[in-house]
Parts: structure tokens; sequence; C-alpha cells
């Protein structure tokens, strides 16, 4: 599906050119389903913006990166509470992922939609990420008159360095593995060091909170695996949720060498849904595969360079 770039502040306007596809339930396949590359694969250019609420079966490239972003509202509606916006900065050279899950769903999760793809845009050319979580934060907690809140990932890729930062607001801790290395770990294993006053708490719980982001480089072949709580708490028939352990040991069940990140995304679904007894989910599904290929930065065309000159001056909107 794809997903409109030229969706103007001023003038909403449905963040998808063309009208949504039905998005297959994976939680509901018994066998993995493994497709070929996907004919609609998008390759995200200078300052663009990906993303929105709506349901999403998306692969994605931006230098350095292969992407799979899946995400599926409660009941098949068609918008939810889960939320993710993809953005490349004029250079070429910043990614920046957020994947948010709202308490909550209708009008109050738009609106929080709103704010998240304004403030990406604001900080779509910034290499820190620091502000831009505090600045999400606050927005956020002007919704918590609503008694809302949400958690969130911040994650912030540089092609330049290949280095990534993370920051998790209350969020389930990603996925990661190591190429070299063969092995799947926690993110949280490579958390940053503690500190005497509160950190990392969900958006909108407390104004003052201190975000903190870790960085490490990645490797060639290394993934990242980003998703909402709909998959660690997945319960069997006993009521026993995978938990975050559990969905790092179906991860390690599954082949990665050879596969595009939607096929193994599919693969991690289906797992999900083999220990949920095929049961649908409860909650919305968000999953994001991250899959770091290591090539060098594109070179943009002219026609790129001045569509980039034409937004960055706002001759064009974004």
């Amino acid at each position: 599906m794809s997903a409109s770039i030229e969706a103007r502040e001023s003038r909403p306007r449905p963040l998808f050119r063309h009208p949504i596809p039905r998005v297959r339930s994976r939680y509901r396949c018994k066998l993995p389903i493994i497709d070929p590359v996907p004919e609609d694969h998008l390759e995200l250019h200078c300052m663009e913006i990906w993303g929105g609420v709506e349901p999403a079966d998306q692969s994605i490239s931006t230098p350095g990166l292969d992407l799979w972003v899946y995400s599926q509202p409660f009941e098949g509606d068609l918008e939810g509470g889960d939320v993710h916006y993809l953005s490349l900065c004029g250079g070429g050279l910043i990614t920046r992922l957020v994947v948010a899950d709202v308490s909550g769903h209708g009008s109050s999760v738009a609106e929080f939609s709103r704010s998240l793809r304004s403030m990406v845009r604001k900080a779509i050319n910034h290499k820190s990420q620091d502000r831009f979580v505090e600045e999400l934060n606050r927005r956020f907690s002007e919704m918590a008159k609503l008694r809302r809140f949400a958690t969130a990932l911040v994650m912030t890729y540089l092609a330049s360095t290949d280095r990534v930062a993370i920051c998790n607001a209350g969020h389930p801790s990603p996925l990661l593995y190591r190429a070299r290395d063969r092995a799947w770990t926690l993110a949280t294993e490579l958390a940053v060091p503690p500190v005497d006053e509160l950190s990392d708490l969900p958006l909108g719980l407390d104004e003052d909170t201190l975000y903190r982001s870790a960085e490490y480089a990645l490797g060639p072949g290394d993934k990242l695996v980003m998703y909402t709580d709909a998959l660690s708490e997945a319960a069997d028939a006993e009521g026993r949720m995978l938990g975050q352990d559990g969905l790092l040991e179906l991860a390690r069940g599954l082949k990665f060498e050879g596969a595009q990140p939607a096929q193994w995304g599919d693969r991690l679904l289906a797992a999900v849904a083999q220990h949920r007894q095929d049961k649908a989910p409860d909650d919305d599904v968000t999953l994001v595969v991250l899959h770091h290929n290591a090539t060098p930065q594109r070179r943009a065309g002219l026609a790129e360079k001045l569509d980039v000159y034409a937004k960055f001056f706002g001759i064009k909107d974004y």
C-alpha cells in the first residue's frame, strides 16, 4: 500500500494516495505466509515521511536499511491505536522510525497521530533525537486530561556511521539479531546506565521524565525487530503470555538467512498465532522488521535535489 508523502499540515488529507487494501490477518494463519519480494516496494526519498494509524503491509528501503512495516488495527478497523512513522532527511543520511501504542482509539489517537507527524517533520534533519523525544512527551502530556498515555520507540539511524540510537518510552524491548554471531538478544541488554531520577516512562505520565537513548553500531546483516504489546502479551489457552523472553525464543527458532524482512515477519506472526492457538488478537498489532544491508548511500538525482530544496525553503509542503 502506498503512503502519501504530500499531506499538507494546513489541510489534512488521508495519508494514503489510494484506497486502503484489505490487509490479511496473519494471526489467523496456521502456516507461515512466504511471499516473494513485494512488487509495491517503496523507496523513501529525501525529505519524505510515510506512515499513520491506518492498516499497513509495506516493504520500504532507505539508505542502508530494508524494512517491513505491518500494522493491523483491532477487529479490522480502518484506524487503530498503534501509530507508525518513517522519515528520511534531506541529505539521505538520517532515517527515523517512531512506533507508538496509544491507549484507546478514536479522535484522540488521530489527534496524536497528526501532532506526531508534525514533530517528525520538524525534526527530520536533526541527527540527535533527544529533543524530539522530550517534545513528544510534552505534547502527549497535554492529552493526560483525557486519561491517555502511550508507549513508544524512537529509532534514529545514521547511514554515514552505521550507528543506531533507540529511545524506549515504556515500550516492549526490541529484538536484536547480530549476523556475525548468529545470535538474538533483547535490546535492553544494551541499556544505558541507571540514573537516580524517573526515566523512560510511557509518554504522558510525567512531563519532566528523563529519556535516554542506547546507541550501538550495526554490522552487515544485523536486524532489529520492533513491535507492540499484542505480540508479547499473546496468551495461550491457559492464559500464559509469551512475554518478551518468549517472543525472543520464537525468533531464535525461525530461519532468517535469505529471507526478506516481510517473509521473516510473516513467520514470526504465524508462530505467535500458533501460540494463541489461532485465536484473533485482542488488540492492535504492529510489527517492524529492520534489516541492515550496509549498502553505500545512493546519490540523489537532479529532480530529487530540486524537490528537497523546494521542501526545505517552504515552496513545497511534505
